[in-house]
């Protein structure tokens, strides 16, 4: 865990609104219409969301005041509209090195300590025109919570579904989320710089060497059925790079494939 202390202190860069309740923080970031200059990051943080989503229809549960959920927003305006899969690499590298541990990153959206969930992901993006002009980036990471309200009969080797784990029960005691809140947004801010900096195919290779079980023979399921495969990439658009035990390569977008939990 990092234990430096980066100032959360609005500035003419930055700017953080703390919540108590939300529908969800990205929710409330889609209707924020700041007065004044746009800011290069602004934050929202919640003690508790009533509906907070993940992916598609997926809901996220949190005890409240147990765990860090929040949502950054940014306007990418130098990024293309198909490479803004970025900013899920930048992201999911930013919470990797805060959190400190060996953590992979299951794509599209969620974080693993083993083959277990710690944090998921929901990134929104706005257009205006050909360009970007928000991105929403919500995230619930497992801090405190020690009991889930997960049913284990879900498990049955074709779900997309993961056992929760939270860094309490990793780490063995209670942890100081806002020391957590705050190396996020560091990394984040340096990773998103490089973005700016032409550094995107660093950041690729950086995001590829914590891929959830690339270069490694695993089941899959699509729209054909069940079939075994080996992840290889990601496109810079997003799409998940399966080749398979005939040497087929397949490309997958979001919801297109499913990870068998059961080799």
């Amino acid at each position: 865990m990092t234990h430096k202390h980066f100032p959360l202190d609005d500035s003419p860069q930055f700017r953080m609104v703390e919540l108590d309740e939300t529908t969800s923080t990205n929710d409330f970031l889609s209707h924020f219409r700041p007065v004044g200059p746009e800011r290069r990051l602004t934050l929202v943080t919640a003690e508790h969301q009533t509906a907070g989503r993940g992916a598609g229809h997926n809901r996220w549960e949190s005890e409240p005041g147990k765990n860090l959920l929040f949502s950054l927003m940014v306007h990418p305006r130098h990024i293309r509209p198909d490479r803004i899969f970025l900013l899920s690499e930048v992201l999911s590298l930013a919470i990797c090195e805060a959190v400190g541990l060996p953590l992979s990153v299951k794509w599209p959206n969620d974080i693993y300590w083993g083959n277990r969930k710690l944090c998921g992901m929901l990134v929104e993006n706005e257009m205006r025109g050909q360009l970007v002009e928000r991105s929403i980036m919500g995230v619930g990471i497992n801090v405190n919570q020690t009991e889930f309200a997960f049913d284990r009969s879900r498990l049955d080797g074709l779900r997309r579904m993961a056992e929760p784990v939270s860094l309490a029960q990793i780490m063995g005691h209670p942890l100081e989320r806002r020391f957590l809140l705050e190396g996020v947004v560091e990394h984040f801010l340096r990773y998103y710089a490089w973005t700016e900096q032409g550094r995107q195919d660093e950041l690729h290779q950086m995001y590829l060497s914590r891929l959830y079980r690339k270069d490694e023979v695993h089941g899959f399921v699509d729209a054909e059925g069940p079939f075994r495969g080996t992840i290889t990439d990601v496109e810079p658009g997003g799409r998940l790079v399966i080749i398979d035990e005939a040497g087929q390569s397949r490309r997958y977008g979001f919801k297109e494939v499913e990870y068998k939990s059961k080799n």
